[in-house]
């Protein structure tokens, strides 16, 4: 196993966002502002967050055989990501996001797969080495959730570490649950996987019993602005946020797992770890844009100063 070596496989798009004063309902046409196209998708967002703070990352995706998918291989080069694995589809489009963003930071996403929806178990078992000496293996639910089982069991079986960003939210099996080192929903996917409405650290430890009885070793529920609380069989605490004035929260999450993944593929305690990616997390929301808005780590190096009290 490799130390501090990490393989994300996800899902690559391209967001194209406009900046609105509040969200349509469903019917209504606003008349927005700003409009930017970025790069995004979760498991590039994740790819992206984890090497710029440090980890070496290996990505496995798939993108079209198009000018999105040209731009994001050479961003992810750029980013001194390794993308032996990231295959060009000659059938689909590239995957894209229509995003939303309001005057408060809130956002509204809609998402067209493309080449995201034809990741096949073929292209995981091609990373199959790589899989199998990652210290970490980061995943999400962008692409089909047959590839997404095959691939946790593929690492669970070498020993790896499967951790799983359960986002866009659906029920998954027990097959998958009982494979994940570590599971990081927020309050609606927690309340997806669950059915326990997850409000404050009472109902996050109620939903945290349900994943862990089901064999997840370790549950992380991210509470926004409140921080993430976290649960395991020794372990249940709430680890608060930083306070910031938010921009825009689009890939928060992402940064936050991405983050994660590289203190945790560190050594960093669990709590650690969680008050690492609090802050990175909180340094991308003052910012536009999906993997523009991840940091570097010398963006967040002060923090390390105190992070060591876990």
């Amino acid at each position: 196993m490799e130390t501090n070596q990490i393989t994300v496989i996800g899902s690559s798009n391209t967001d194209m966002v406009v900046k609105t004063a509040h969200l349509p309902v469903p019917g209504e046409t606003v008349l927005g502002g700003r409009f930017f196209m970025n790069a995004g998708g979760k498991g590039a967002n994740q790819a992206v967050a984890a090497a710029r703070l440090g980890g070496r990352v290996y990505f496995v995706a798939r993108t079209g055989n198009d000018i999105f998918g040209s731009q994001a291989r050479q961003l992810f080069l750029d980013e001194k990501i390794n993308i032996d694995y990231v295959a060009i589809d000659t059938t689909n489009p590239s995957g894209v996001a229509l995003i939303a963003v309001d005057d408060h930071a809130e956002n509204l996403i809609v998402v067209a797969p493309g080449a995201n929806g034809n990741l096949q178990k073929e292209d995981i078992e091609k990373a199959a080495a790589t899989i199998r000496k990652s210290m970490i293996i980061l995943l999400q639910l962008e692409i089909p959730l047959d590839s997404v089982v095959y691939a946790a069991e593929m690492a669970f079986n070498a020993g790896n570490r499967v951790v799983l960003n359960p986002a866009p939210a659906m029920k998954l099996p027990d097959e998958l649950l009982n494979k994940l080192y570590l599971i990081t929903p927020n309050e609606t996917e927690a309340e997806i996987l669950t059915g326990i409405h997850v409000k404050d650290e009472i109902s996050a430890e109620q939903a945290a019993v349900v994943l862990k009885n089901k064999g997840v070793q370790n549950v992380i529920i991210t509470l926004g602005s409140k921080g993430a609380y976290y649960s395991s069989a020794l372990d249940r605490l709430l680890i608060p946020a930083p306070k910031v004035t938010p921009v825009d929260t689009t890939a928060a999450g992402d940064v936050f797992n991405g983050a994660l993944c590289v203190a945790l593929a560190e050594g960093f305690t669990m709590p650690a770890a969680i008050e690492f990616a609090n802050h990175a997390a909180a340094v991308s929301v003052t910012r536009l844009g999906a993997q523009a808005s991840a940091p570097y780590r010398r963006e967040i190096g002060n923090w390390l100063l105190v992070i060591g009290d876990w």
